[in-house]
């Protein structure tokens, strides 16, 4: 059973920046795609930033330019570098973790951790 443990939320003022941390439990390597998203009050998890076991990555276009998802295969930890923060930004934010093993595709969740931006 993988698990995921965030860390690095916290309360910071708009133009702030903050890290996220996601420690796996298992090698980083073997997951197909490691990813952040997010969910604000009343809104639907959405989508913040993924990273697969090459170099590829993809974000939301309301982050872009301001995010940047990288990640430590040595320390199995995955992380959501956070600059210029806005208060939209305000969410609680899950790290991921899928893999695909034959036809079936395995994701978990981490407990999530609070990012409040204010204004």
């Amino acid at each position: 059973q993988v698990q995921l443990v965030e860390s690095g939320g916290g309360l910071v003022q708009a133009g702030g920046s903050l890290r996220l941390s996601c420690v796996v439990s298992t090698s980083i390597v073997s997951m197909n795609s490691m990813g952040w998203y997010r969910q604000a009050p009343g809104k639907q998890r959405e989508l913040v930033a993924t990273t697969t076991t090459g170099v590829s990555t993809n974000y939301a276009d309301s982050v872009k330019g301001r995010f940047t998802i990288f990640r430590d295969n040595i320390k199995n930890t995955v992380y959501l570098q956070m600059n210029s923060l806005k208060p939209e930004d305000t969410a609680v934010y899950y790290c991921n973790a899928e893999r695909k093993i034959g036809a079936t595709r395995y994701v978990t969740w981490g407990q999530g951790t609070q990012v409040t931006v204010s204004s």
